[in-house]
């Protein structure tokens, strides 16, 4: 009788990472659609076409879920790499990749439904909001935290808090526009006026940390 018992597929294998992807994907659609309160982890297996304890071997539970699909959702525009100082590579173009990226990332549809979401119920559960800001905001600031630090090192810019100026940074990025987009009184920037948008924020914070000397 031929063996039918195979080993089971670990963490990080083909089959394990493509449903923890489905896992993720229904994640973000349900906390979206349905808010945090109404999304059961019964709900997310049934949309991600898995069972319930596949769900609860790669996420302990909703709150560790929340986490991992709010950073899955950065890490779409924004993945670690693109916060690295490549050799022979100018520090204004990894700026404005990164700009670009993050520019983009804050005025999806999904970043701006998400947004909303925490404003609601940040109030009611102070600790959901906490848990947005460290796998979102929290994380991007720290990568870029690291990257300004390396940019001073190489005396390309001068930048003695790199944690302020990425904040300056992303704080310019963000801009009025996105302000108008969240409060629903606005259209996202697009094309040209987006790329002119992130160039001159660029151009600014380069201007604004150049050495004297330079």
């Amino acid at each position: 009788m031929p063996n039918n018992l195979s080993a089971p597929n670990g963490p990080g294998r083909p089959k394990d990472l493509a449903k923890r992807q489905a896992i993720l994907d229904a994640a973000k659609t349900l906390f979206l659609t349905k808010g945090y309160a109404n999304t059961s982890m019964d709900a997310v297996a049934a949309q991600a076409g898995v069972s319930k304890l596949t769900v609860y071997s790669h996420f302990n539970d909703k709150e560790t879920l929340f986490s991992a699909a709010v950073v899955a959702k950065c890490e779409e525009q924004l993945p670690p790499l693109f916060f690295e100082l490549p050799e022979g590579v100018a520090v204004e173009t990894v700026l404005l990749n990164i700009a670009r990226g993050f520019h983009h990332l804050i005025n999806s549809d999904e970043s701006v439904n998400l947004h909303r979401l925490i404003m609601t119920l940040g109030s009611q559960d102070p600790k959901l909001s906490l848990i947005f800001f460290e796998a979102g905001p929290e994380r991007m600031l720290h990568g870029m935290e690291r990257l300004l630090s390396k940019v001073d090192q190489s005396g390309a810019l001068s930048i003695d808090k790199p944690r302020n100026a990425a904040e300056h940074f992303f704080c310019l990025l963000k801009g009025a526009a996105n302000f108008r987009l969240l409060y629903g009184c606005g259209e996202p920037l697009t094309g040209e006026a987006a790329e002119s948008h992130v160039r001159e924020v660029v151009e600014l914070f380069m201007r604004a940390y150049r050495p004297e000397s330079a």
